[in-house]
């Protein structure tokens, strides 16, 4: 099913924002996959991924992720007539860095699309790293090569290594929402998000905590100096459209 979805167009990214936590602007947009699956409704991610990985369609998943972000991005310049401040981030998986050419991947998504490279995060989990360190190592070089931004998503929930956050050129660390939602019940969560705040600001990372979902938890990391988040506080995964708008409205009410 998961391929004839591919085949038949039968999959959509929607979109998160990302929010500067001094400001509250829009920077950018986190692109998400969703299917839904004919008579069966909704498909989480959760479930499909795996399937992705297993059977190997997800280098074909992630083309299709990376081109589709990337002209979306193109096609809101457009419709607004200027060099939106925005960038899409889009989701590696380890396999996609194992097995596929994912530099040529970028490449080709932002020749397709008229995009600069600094328009596109890739953000990529402690795991993609660990499996193999050197290739690690050469795609984020490469990817680096085409000015894209490089994020590590989930920090500290798998295995983190602080050598790889030293040696790989790594721009921004996402907080993981499991330390970010129990900040306001937990102390011990509150350390470890100071610690990868400090961590971060060490090692001249920017930092997203992602998970947000009330003005307590956003009020709190600002003052902890996070630099952006995402999550319900701001607004939900939006189709294309409707994300433009969102950031429209943003930028008009500030």
């Amino acid at each position: 099913d998961l391929r004839v979805a591919l085949e038949k167009d039968q999959l959509r990214l929607v979109y998160q924002p990302c929010v500067d936590a001094s400001s509250e602007a829009v920077t950018g947009f986190e692109a998400l996959i969703r299917w839904d699956r004919p008579d069966h409704g909704p498909v989480s991610p959760t479930e499909f991924i795996p399937v992705a990985e297993e059977s190997g369609l997800i280098l074909q998943l992630g083309r299709w992720a990376m081109d589709q972000a990337a002209t979306t991005l193109a096609r809101w310049d457009q419709e607004t007539g200027e060099k939106l401040p925005l960038y899409v981030g889009v989701n590696l998986s380890a396999i996609q860095v194992a097995r596929d050419d994912i530099a040529a991947v970028v490449s080709s998504a932002l020749k397709s699309s008229g995009l600069t490279g600094d328009r596109l995060t890739l953000e990529l989990t402690e795991s993609s790293i660990v499996q193999d360190p050197v290739r690690a190592t050469r795609v984020f070089d490469a990817l680096k090569a085409l000015d894209a931004t490089v994020a590590m998503d989930d920090f500290g929930t798998g295995y983190s290594s602080l050598a790889y956050l030293q040696r790989l050129p790594i721009d921004v660390l996402k907080i993981d929402k499991s330390f970010v939602s129990g900040m306001m019940i937990d102390p011990d969560a509150v350390a470890i998000v100071r610690a990868v705040l400090s961590l971060a600001e060490a090692l001249g990372m920017s930092t997203t905590a992602e998970g947000i979902e009330t003005v307590e938890l956003a009020t709190t990391l600002a003052t902890l100096g996070c630099a952006s988040g995402q999550g319900y506080y701001f607004a939900k995964p939006l189709e294309a459209d409707a994300a433009l708008e969102y950031w429209k409205s943003r930028r008009r009410s500030q």
